[in-house]
């Protein structure tokens, strides 16, 4: 034996010892189709996971847990943007750096997710997602005590560094621990999580900014509670001992064939959050403009909207089997287009709502096809990366959404902005659709 299967051996021993499941793992070749290209073979170590619900396994729980920090880091913040301003008044750059400590965090992501990807490769996924949890929660909750606007702005921007860390190992180790159904179910559970979590921070925030603009910060320092689970049941999986056959397999097909069909859903998937944060940064102005009062209807919509998303996410095992990813994209591109539509049609409060719940719910089912289509399709030991890639692919679309909605609306106004991205979505559903349906006729044939 030599002595990388040696090496391999010891860490599946290890492995076991440390895993919450009962079931043994196996070493399984196949030959399937994969969701990116023909190439299809690809030897994992996969578990049965079919002995045990994913909701009982405490490592989907403690990812799920990171998935919940992830909506933490940008708005918690938010219901204390204008007492930090009064409470920094004296700061000649007070109204410049104020609105920019929610979106700080975000381009630290967009910049080291990537890296952060290879570092998950290379030194494994545990030690990131256990560095970046801690980091999170002092970086986070930084704010209580630092003496001024600019370090707290430093410090969003080092919590940021912290959430590309979390994400990226977040997103590999569902491709690691879980497959099949199991993997369906918790993509869709970490959109739920994400929205429920967003739902509660904001909501908490709310309450603690009324009484110190300083205290919402202290709602980071609840990732050291979920630090502990993770560090018990977070265990880095075997690499897969490289065989004659597959290197043979992977010779044929092609090393790097998957690259190309991830790219094309990594651009999709920033232009498909790019078309989302039309809502949540234009939305506020466009009820003003017809004259509605925008702080109580844009946190109403924007709560439903959630809400929405955040329940529909919870079926997502149960609708993607039946109708497969080409329905997933036409009826989930289809429901957002619907809801911008509406937005320009609408003429009363209930109408509003509607088109908020549409577009909350059509994203919360394309979101998790992203993740589980680049986790079956690219190679184990190019997970992280991929993972890396795709989070800054999420924030790069959320950066450029202001740059497509603002001259969009200079030139044809809100009605515009928002019957140009319906259209878009509906093109984006009828591509879905011939697509799903070229692919069921050469299945069928």
């Amino acid at each position: 034996m030599s002595t990388a299967e040696c090496r391999n051996v010891r860490q599946l021993r290890r492995y076991r010892e440390h895993s919450c499941l009962t079931s043994s793992w196996l070493e399984v070749a196949h030959f399937a189709t994969s969701p990116f290209s023909a190439r299809g073979t690809a030897m994992e170590f996969s578990e049965n996971t079919g002995r045990k619900s994913v909701w009982r396994d405490r490592r989907a729980i403690a990812l799920l847990m990171a998935a919940m920090l992830t909506t933490m880091a940008n708005a918690t913040i938010s219901p204390a943007l204008p007492g930090l301003q009064r409470l920094f008044s004296e700061d000649p750059w007070a109204a410049t750096l104020t609105p920019l400590l929610v979106v700080a965090p975000s381009l630290s992501v967009a910049i080291f997710a990537p890296f952060a990807g290879l570092w998950a490769d290379r030194f494994g996924r545990r030690r990131l997602l256990l560095l970046g949890v801690a980091l999170f929660a002092i970086a986070g909750s930084a704010g209580l005590v630092l003496p001024s606007l600019s370090t707290i702005f430093a410090s969003r921007l080092v919590l940021g560094f912290a959430v590309a860390l979390v994400m990226t190992a977040q997103t590999a180790l569902i491709g690691d621990y879980f497959s099949g159904s199991d993997r369906s179910a918790l993509t869709g559970l970490q959109i739920s999580a994400r929205n429920f979590g967003g739902l509660l921070f904001i909501s908490l925030a709310g309450w603690l900014a009324a009484v110190s603009p300083r205290f919402p910060f202290a709602i980071y320092a609840l990732a050291l509670v979920f630090l502990p689970l993770m560090y018990k049941v977070i265990i880095d999986r075997p690499r897969p001992i490289p065989t004659r056959e597959r290197s043979a397999v992977g010779a044929a097909a092609g090393p790097s064939a998957w690259r190309l069909p991830f790219a094309a859903l990594a651009t999709l998937q920033a232009l498909t959050n790019m078309l989302f944060f039309v809502v949540p940064t234009q939305l506020p102005f466009f009820l003003d403009a017809r004259g509605y009062d925008s702080a109580v209807m844009t946190g109403s919509a924007l709560a439903l909207l959630m809400l929405t998303g955040g329940c529909l996410a919870l079926v997502y095992a149960r609708i993607r089997p039946a109708i497969g990813y080409g329905g997933i994209f036409t009826l989930g591109y289809g429901a957002m287009a619907l809801g911008f539509a509406l937005l320009v049609a609408a003429t009363a409060a209930p109408m509003f709502f509607a088109a908020a719940a549409l577009i909350g719910a059509g994203y919360a089912l394309v979101s998790p096809a992203f993740v589980a289509l680049v986790l079956d399709g690219v190679p184990v030991s190019r997970r992280g990366t991929a993972g890396g890639i795709l989070t800054a692919s999420v924030f790069i679309g959320q950066f450029g959404s202001p740059f497509l909605s603002t001259p969009t609306i200079s030139a044809f106004g809100y009605e515009g902005l928002y019957g140009g991205v319906a259209l878009l979505l509906s093109a984006m559903a009828l591509v879905a659709a011939g697509i799903g349906s070229v692919n069921r006729l050469r299945l069928a044939a």
